[in-house]
């Protein structure tokens, strides 16, 4: 049995599919105010349903029980609920979850991180390190996964990338390599890693096939769409002063995420592709998913 926390998310909701296409028996966390399209999607694929919270230890109990693996992928970052902070969910929460596992006798967990070229200071930052640190601490075995930048996210109308109106914003200059990844392979690593030995124990930076500057992505989305592309900065002065004077904790998390993204995430994936020889998606197949869709 495997128990996948954050199931009804992007990620989440990829993974739980992946492995229940490799006929691996999967149960579901969802919570009371959990979109109910997804959790019947969650229920078509065969998964099994239990309700809980990351802030309610008894209901991480319950979920861990008979469970060999959990996967976590679950943040407040793009599904916070009125009750939810990134103190509460993404650190304390999490860190719940770990000793839930440790309590129900799991036999691995593997954590979905951030890359760890994003540095900058923030709560998001500290409490993945934070839970990273408890993880590796706990004595279970464990895998960090710590993906740089989704494609799916950040070449998004959603974060000022509109392929559908031939306009990007870009952060920082337009030359920083960024090593930009699907969520879905990102999936795929993480149900690779299950019961695989080379991932016992180990931290794993993920990145694409190539890394691409902002730039070169832009005129990646032209050549694939035959169309310009206007394109706007949005300076590193100004993301740094949006950092500095930030007073929401998430508002202060989006300003360093932004930070990192302008200072450019760069990872050297051939010695991980040696030992898991995933095939990686490219900037150029993503850009022509979401344009001829």
């Amino acid at each position: 049995m495997i128990l996948v926390v954050g199931a009804t998310g992007l990620l989440g909701g990829e993974i739980c599919r992946r492995l229940r296409e490799r006929g691996q028996t999967v149960r579901a966390l969802t919570r009371q105010t959990s979109d109910t399209a997804k959790v019947r999607q969650l229920k078509s694929l065969g998964a099994e349903i239990v309700q809980g919270d990351l802030k309610n230890r008894a209901s991480l109990d319950a979920a861990c029980r008979g469970v060999a693996t959990v996967i976590s992928t679950a943040s407040t970052t793009l599904s916070r609920q009125p009750d939810d902070s990134i103190g509460g969910v993404d650190q304390d929460g999490q860190m719940q979850l770990v000793d839930a596992a440790r309590g129900a006798g799991v036999g691995e967990f593997v954590y979905v991180s951030l890359s760890g070229n994003f540095e900058v200071e923030c709560p998001l930052r500290t409490a993945k390190r934070s839970v990273e640190r408890h993880l590796q601490k706990s004595g279970l075995t464990y895998t960090i996964l710590r993906p740089s930048v989704f494609m799916e996210v950040w070449l998004s109308p959603a974060l000022g990338f509109d392929f559908t109106k031939g306009a990007a914003q870009i952060f920082g200059t337009t030359r920083q390599p960024i090593s930009w990844i699907s969520l879905g392979d990102v999936a795929e690593f993480a149900v690779t890693c299950v019961g695989h030995p080379a991932a016992r124990n180990t931290v794993i930076e993920l990145g694409g096939p190539e890394a691409l500057s902002p730039e070169d992505v832009v005129r990646t989305f032209e050549e694939v769409t035959g169309r310009h592309f206007d394109t706007q900065h949005v300076p590193e002065t100004a993301l740094e002063e949006q950092w500095r004077t930030a007073g929401d904790p998430l508002q202060k998390s989006f300003a360093a995420l932004m930070l990192g993204f302008a200072h450019g995430d760069p990872i050297d994936m051939r010695r991980t592709l040696d030992v898991f020889p995933l095939r990686l998606g490219t900037v150029r197949e993503y850009a022509t998913r979401v344009t001829t869709a």
